[in-house]
């Protein structure tokens, strides 16, 4: 029985503030309704103890599901990732890729249920150092092949900060999913350039369609542009 296709996404929200240095989490999250995805990454989370967060709406609405990825434990809140999704939660747990003397990093591992298929989906923000990236990919690599998910198919996205298009992360990125259609420049969000945003799936999942979110909202939202995908299996 064929299998529906699920809408994807990843967007760095820059700690909701925009290219006008304004602090505005209500418009993330209008972004993020317009985007409608199935499956969404999210990068540079801030979320606090007290006050208006992106996450809040989500969490409060029984109809998603929202894994949070902290990187950093602040007086007044957390910082890192987040991965929301409409579908059901099987399992999840996070991957260290800290690198010392760093920034702290880490990967979201997350199992979700899709019409009897089983579908594993890593969100992740890279380091902005070669080396860095280097570490963080042969990491989350080599965490993948010990993990035994019995998954169908495999689903990676989020900001993988790769400035250089034939630097040893991507190579060994394609070479570990395949070669994924051409990204988008998604950065800066006013005047994109750089490709920093991207999406794998492994089959016999494959991504199609996969295109920036361009308004007027969204190129001023963040520094980066959100990055969607169609996933047909």
């Amino acid at each position: 029985m064929p299998i529906s296709p699920l809408r994807v996404a990843t967007y760095n929200i820059h700690g909701c503030v925009g290219t006008d240095r304004c602090f505005d989490p209500v418009r993330i999250q209008g972004v993020l309704a317009h985007m409608a995805a199935d499956i969404l990454a999210l990068q540079e989370v801030e979320t606090y103890h007290h006050g208006e967060d992106v996450l809040g709406a989500y969490q409060q609405d029984p109809q998603w599901q929202v894994i949070a990825g902290p990187t950093l434990l602040r007086e007044q809140g957390q910082y890192g990732n987040a991965l929301i999704t409409r579908l059901p939660v099987l399992d999840y747990a996070l991957i260290d890729l800290s690198v010392a003397s760093r920034e702290a990093r880490s990967a979201i591992h997350a199992v979700l249920a899709h019409e009897g298929a089983r579908l594993e989906v890593v969100a992740t923000h890279l380091g902005l150092r070669p080396a860095e990236r280097r570490h963080q990919v042969r990491t989350l690599l080599e965490a993948l092949q010990r993990r035994d998910t019995q998954a169908d198919a495999t689903l990676l996205l989020g900001d993988f900060n790769e400035w250089f298009l034939a630097g040893r992360p991507l190579r060994w990125l394609h070479r570990h999913f395949g070669r994924s259609e051409p990204m988008p420049p998604t950065f800066p969000s006013r005047w994109p350039l750089f490709r920093l945003d991207r999406i794998w799936a492994s089959a016999p999942a494959r991504l199609t369609d996969v295109h920036v979110l361009r308004t007027a909202q969204s190129r001023c939202a963040s520094d980066h542009l959100p990055l969607l995908g169609e996933l047909r299996f």
